[in-house]
């Protein structure tokens, strides 16, 4: 038998961004009493920025999670089931068990699934025969088991798949970590290490891009651009490429491998991209600016799920967030909407043990480092930030929903390349 319930505010995903709009709004609720829900099947709930140091070897994979129901902010009902359809007319969704959910208002963040059976051949072998990801917590300690394990003269391959995917730095950040662990083992200089890529250069932000064209040829790395993963064949140790321009372009790529690091396509769950909130891609369409869907009113998203057209990282939520909240509110007392988010993501690129170059930047490429120095350089204490502050701000305050979290937006001139 089937229920019914409503909620004022109801929350799609129990995430990064429905843990940090829900803990906000209930800090900020303008002397009133929010009815808030958030829909949520996970137990458990990952720190997903630290599984490239966890794939390194320098960080442990339990301290990325923690158990959901710690999370729920108080005041929040969890109901731990997962969104089948949604029904925007109707302000209603339709749970994977049957029940129905009813909404005055509704924020989709859902995050992205794995599609790991987009590249032929890669279900069967991930996580054995060298073929390891940092993309999923079931994955990541296997990548630091292929790199403690290769041998002089290895061939390692780290792929990167069409945009967009979450975190589209951790790619090359696993390669640089992995140069420098076979640095440290006195065997680099017999491995061979590449890159391969479908984009047409190593980042977006062209000031980032010359600097990591810069760190690849450090380590020695052959980077192979607007090449795409289509099959991996773990027995015989292949993987194979669409080379997409150049003079092979329309041809096909066989490359051996020793170990191979694979981002896998993503996308939004089947039921953001069959439902009417969703646009072409499948993403939820939403204004880029206030986060509001683009024909229902009183629906937000944001997080990896969004249509906007930003990094999809979990800095990128902390700037979401309170615009979201913000608009919540003023729609609850009949205000104006804040066109606030300016596509503000942050990108720390692991070059090295104990170097990070902090990619900060805006819609547009435009940077805007946060701490008054020259943003292209690798620098130790933005390993400190990485590995140490960030998980502390994440878990400790943004989570939490703390104000104070929220309102770190100095702006500065970043010099010119």
């Amino acid at each position: 038998m089937t229920t019914s319930k409503h909620h004022q505010i109801l929350i799609i995903g129990g995430g990064a961004a429905g843990i940090t709009v829900a803990a906000s709004l209930r800090r900020k609720p303008g002397g009133r009493t929010l009815d808030i829900a958030i829909v949520e099947p996970s137990e458990q709930h990952y720190y997903q920025p630290a599984f490239t140091l966890v794939g390194a070897g320098v960080y442990q994979l339990s301290k990325t999670c923690h158990e959901e129901r710690t999370l729920i902010p108080p005041g929040v009902t969890w109901i731990h089931d997962a969104a089948a359809s949604f029904d925007p007319d109707g302000n209603a969704v339709t749970l994977a068990f049957g029940d129905s959910v009813t909404y005055d208002y509704l924020v989709v963040c859902p995050g992205l699934e794995l599609n790991w059976e987009k590249i032929e051949g890669l279900s069967a072998t991930l996580g054995s025969n060298g073929v390891c990801s940092n993309y999923s917590p079931d994955q990541a300690e296997y990548t630091w088991s292929c790199l403690k394990g290769l041998d002089t003269g290895a061939t390692v391959l780290f792929t990167q798949s069409p945009l967009p995917f979450k975190c589209p730095g951790a790619p090359q950040k696993i390669a640089y970590l992995g140069a420098d662990h076979l640095k440290g083992r006195g065997i680099l200089d017999s491995c061979k290490l590449h890159f391969l890529t479908h984009g047409a250069a190593m980042f977006a932000v062209p000031l980032f891009a010359a600097e990591l064209d810069k760190v690849a040829a450090r380590w020695g790395i052959d980077v192979h651009f607007q090449t795409n993963l289509v099959a991996v064949d773990g027995n015989s140790k292949t993987a194979t490429f669409d080379v997409l321009s150049g003079e092979h372009e329309g041809e096909q790529l066989t490359m051996d491998f020793d170990m191979i690091h694979v981002t896998p396509y993503q996308s939004p769950p089947d039921a953001i991209k069959s439902s009417p909130l969703a646009n072409e891609g499948g993403y939820v369409d939403v204004h880029q600016h206030t986060m509001q869907h683009t024909r229902y009113p009183n629906v937000f998203s944001l997080g990896d799920a969004g249509s906007t057209p930003n990094s999809k990282t979990a800095a990128a939520v902390r700037k979401q967030a309170p615009v979201v909240v913000r608009n919540l509110l003023h729609l609850l007392d009949g205000g104006q909407l804040d066109e606030g988010y300016d596509g503000y993501g942050s990108c720390p690129l692991t070059t090295a043990y104990g170097k990070v170059i902090l990619a900060e930047f805006i819609y547009g490429g435009k940077v805007t480092p946060t701490f008054p120095l020259d943003p292209r350089k690798e620098r130790a204490t933005m390993w400190w930030v990485k590995k140490t502050g960030l998980p502390i701000m994440y878990w400790d305050y943004m989570l939490k929903g703390h104000e104070w979290f929220f309102k770190h937006d100095t702006e500065y001139e970043a010099p010119s390349a």
